[in-house]
Parts: structure tokens; sequence; C-alpha cells
């Protein structure tokens, strides 16, 4: 996992539960730094850079497709 580099960076856990369950759904490996700390402790947020999430490298491009599709408002048709 030390080739694992940050992607983003979230404040709070609650952030974190869609994008996890997307990323199991395309069986893209990752891990969210500090979650456990933070869990515990919230307001060490600032103190420990957030709660960063972790990808390798070769899925940076697949992460940032679910992220910008995760960051774009719902058009109603």
């Amino acid at each position: 996992m030390e080739s694992f580099k940050t992607i983003a960076v979230f404040n709070y856990q609650h952030e974190t539960v869609v994008l996890k369950h997307l990323l199991e759904q395309e069986e893209i490996p990752y891990f969210f730094e500090n979650e456990m700390t933070l869990s515990v402790v919230p307001m060490y947020t600032s103190a420990l850079g957030g709660i960063k999430l972790k990808v390798h490298p070769n899925d940076f491009e697949e992460v940032q497709k679910i992220l910008d599709n995760l960051n774009n408002p719902l058009t109603i048709v």
C-alpha cells in the first residue's frame, strides 16, 4: 500500500460512505487514511489533514470519474 497515492480528502467520515460503496462495486482497491482516528476524535480533522482517500496510481482515472460523478449536481429531466 506504499505505492497508493492520495486522490481526495474529506473532513467527515459520513462523506465517504457512498464513495466506499461505489469503489467496492467497481472492485477498486482503496483505503482511507485517518478514518478510524477521526471516527473516534472528529475534532482532530484539521490536525491530521482530514480523511485521505488513497488509491493505486493505475486506478486514478477511474476513481476521478467516480468522484466527478458524485460532485455533479443532479439534473431532473
